[in-house]
């Protein structure tokens, strides 16, 4: 015991003196917490009622000016309201405004030290507005709140504290008892075991790690049960890279082909001038997965729309890429101007990209369109057919463009594993009935063993599509269709990027690019930078990204100047009349906020419509101070996820659309609604603000997650549950075999 003591007395003296010098830190943080909080609710009331104040003042009514301050201080918080015209004047004010207030005497409560005041009844905070109206362009608003609440909240405090340290002393006394008779006895035991010869080392931690590798094995298969996932034990080891994709090709597939089915390839071959030059297309599709193929070593169908891309084909319409370093092969299907327009312009983005996005552009269908859609995914499936060098290859189909491809790839190889991913959203019943040819589009995808979409709503979404439309059995419990004798699952997967992406191995510094990019554009080095990257497309919302830079400079004109937004789009669709719309209007509103702010110095905003490969676009990345992404409807957008793989400083601020499927992974982005201007213009504000240990903090907890959620996993999961597909088929057939 009295050794015991010699522990604890020390400790619960330097507790309770702790407890003595942080008791004073609290008190003033809580005060400082609710003037701030009392500070933001004078501002939001002063917006609510200017509007009010305005029209009362100008019709000359004190009498109804002050009945109306006295409904609003009926709260319990407000103890006194009151408007003062101009210096001189007198204040029209409800009854209980203090006396020591007077209208020629409110500069000194707009100063720090002069907002709170000591009456006989308590303290009061006095909030100072300017108010201004038609009849007094000098007017102020003075709110006068109660802190009456604060001194309650302080005592609550400190009696917490109390308790809290009381609780910690004898919790902290226990657990030092306890350790130093563990360790006593462990002492004794030790010399008792050097003279008995058996030495004073054990391999204690050996035996302890044996002890509990049982239960950290449950705790990894918990995991995997509550976010339904299954990795391989090299995953569980290393993250997910590259070479874990092999190990599932290896080990689960048994080196079984990948085939990948897209509309857009991977590498354009363009002429210019008379070269052929190889462009990597703006996609976030491309994005993702060409680092899995080079990877897989599998073939990739796509469509071939690069003006050379002939040219450099063998006469199977094949060709090794990448250009530099060969690791799979591309093979191009050729459509006529009359397919691309009717399949691709047509059905696939004039009719089911709004129908999915649901972006207000109003869906069309046309006859003609549904029968080239058909004919070209039928082209699809007898280019996979031709491709395949196995009666079970495992296909990889992308996105909207092929929703008949499953069911036409069913057709031809019945033992194929088909993996359809949806790479945009999916609506509700409702908004997907208005398609003529619903029914088709689903009998197609369901012709998948499996289907993936970014999110759980999403799946939600098409299930519930599923049992509305079609007489098939849905099981809630296990997300699986069944229909027409076949098995769907529909599954969760967010797709990501590499990890580290690819042009970060030859990327420059981050104090290079910032002086790069600002040189580039004839801005002064210390010159603030926001960056946008996406399509020229009206899902982006780069109209309404424009709407809150302009909003933030009215708001805070003194970031007129200082802050600059780049804009890079690539073009896209242009032979959509509502692409080509969205152009010009993009453009025009460019050329009108420029102007209204122009000042002599640097634009507001600079727009880039032009293509960008990859590197560059990762420069102006890593020069920006902040990437604005706020998308009216994405199923991922993975232009947030490569901003922030960009971001090795830790620096940057990452702004993010809730309407994103990424806004549901990285909480710690600055979320806004993009219809919002306001939200918007303020979301701007503080993140140019934002001090770099926030900023540090946001990026650290970001990047971590996309690292470890790279575009590896993404795939590898997939593979995983195509596997475990097919290894229960095979299960199964055996056993129908031994009956």
């Amino acid at each position: 015991m009295r050794l015991s003591l010699r522990f604890i007395v020390p400790l619960v003296l330097v507790l309770a003196g702790v407890a003595y010098a942080v008791l004073p830190v609290a008190d003033n943080l809580t005060v400082r917490w609710f003037v701030r909080d009392l500070e933001i609710r004078a501002n939001l009331v002063a917006n609510t009622i200017h509007e009010s104040v305005r029209e009362l003042d100008q019709a000359g009514q004190p009498e109804r000016l002050v009945q109306f301050f006295a409904k609003i201080a009926e709260d319990e918080r407000t103890y006194a309201i009151a408007f003062c015209s101009s210096a001189a004047a007198r204040p029209v004010a409800t009854a209980t405004l203090p006396s020591a207030i007077t209208c020629a005497d409110l500069d000194r409560f707009t100063q720090p030290e002069g907002q709170i005041i000591q009456t006989p009844t308590g303290r009061l905070l006095v909030s100072v507005r300017p108010l201004a109206t038609d009849r007094s362009p000098d007017g102020r608003l003075v709110m006068v709140h109660d802190m009456s609440f604060v001194e309650r909240r302080s005592a609550e405090t400190r009696r917490y504290f109390f308790y809290f340290f009381a609780a910690l002393a004898a919790i902290v006394s226990l657990i030092t008892v306890a350790i130093a008779q563990l360790s006593w006895r462990g002492w004794v035991q030790g010399t008792r075991a050097l003279l008995r010869g058996e030495g004073l080392l054990r391999p204690a931690a050996e035996a302890q790690r044996r002890e509990f590798q049982p239960i950290a094995s449950d705790l990894r298969e918990l995991i995997r049960d509550i976010t339904g996932e299954r990795q391989p034990r090299d995953a569980e080891r290393a993250g997910w890279s590259g070479a874990t994709i092999r190990g599932i090709l290896h080990d689960e597939l048994r080196e079984q082909e990948v085939i990948v089915v897209s509309n857009r390839e991977p590498y354009l071959h363009e002429c210019v001038d008379g070269a052929i030059e190889v462009h990597r297309p703006a996609s976030g599709l491309v994005t993702a997965l060409e680092p899995i193929m080079r990877t897989c070593s599998g073939t990739w169908i796509a469509h071939g729309s690069g003006s050379a891309d002939r040219e450099v084909v063998d006469r199977h319409d094949r060709i090794g890429v990448p250009p530099d370093n060969p690791a799979y092969r591309l093979r191009r299907v050729w459509l006529t101007e009359e397919e691309e327009a009717g399949y691709y312009y047509g059905l696939s983005n004039e009719g089911l990209w709004p129908l999915c996005h649901i972006a207000h552009v109003r869906p069309i269908f046309r006859a003609a369109d549904w029968e080239q859609y058909v004919a070209v995914n039928r082209r699809f499936a007898q280019a996979v057919a031709d491709e395949a060098a196995s009666a079970d290859p495992i296909v990889l189909v992308q996105d909207y463009h092929f929703a008949l491809l499953p069911r036409m790839i069913r057709e031809t190889l019945p033992a194929a594993t088909v993996v359809t991913f949806w790479h945009i959203p999916w609506p509700n019943p409702e908004a997907f009935s208005i398609c003529p040819w619903r029914q088709e589009l689903l009998d197609g995808l369901l012709g998948s063993s499996i289907l993936g979409f970014h999110t759980q709503f999403h799946c939600n979404n098409f299930v519930d599509t599923v049992d509305r439309l079609l007489e098939a059995r849905v099981d809630r419990e296990t997300f699986t269709v069944s229909y027409r004798g076949e098995l769907t699952a529909v599954n969760r997967y967010p797709i990501s990027i590499e990890w580290p992406p690819l042009p970060m191995h030859t990327t420059r510094p981050v104090d290079a690019c910032r002086l790069i990019v600002r040189a580039r554009h004839q801005l002064p080095p210390e010159q603030l930078l926001g960056v946008g990257v996406d399509r020229l497309d009206y899902t982006k919302g780069i109209e309404e990204r424009f709407r809150a830079v302009e909003r933030l400079f009215e708001r805070q004109p003194e970031w007129i100047g200082r802050f600059s937004f780049i804009q890079i789009a690539a073009p896209s669709r242009s032979g959509i009349e509502e692409y080509r719309q969205y152009q010009a209007r993009v453009r025009a509103a460019v050329d009108r906020i420029n102007r209204r702010f122009d000042h002599g110095g640097p634009p507001a905003i600079i727009l880039l419509v032009s293509h960008h490969e990859p590197d560059q676009v990762y420069e102006y990345y890593r020069a920006a101070d902040l990437c604005f992404v706020n998308s009216l409807h994405d199923g991922m957008n993975l232009v947030a996820k490569e901003f922030l793989a960009a971001r090795d400083d830790e620096r940057g601020v990452l702004i993010l659309s809730q309407f994103t499927g990424a806004a549901r992974e990285l909480p710690e982005a600055m979320i806004v609604n993009p219809y919002d201007s306001d939200q918007c213009a303020a979301a701007l504000n503080a993140a140019l603000l934002m001090p770099e240990h926030e900023q540090r903090a946001r990026m650290r907890l970001m990047r971590g997650l996309v690292g470890e959620f790279n575009v590896y996993r993404w795939a590898g999961r997939m593979l995983i549950d195509a596997a475990s597909m097919r290894n229960r088929g095979r299960l199964l057939k055996r056993s129908g075999q031994a009956e």
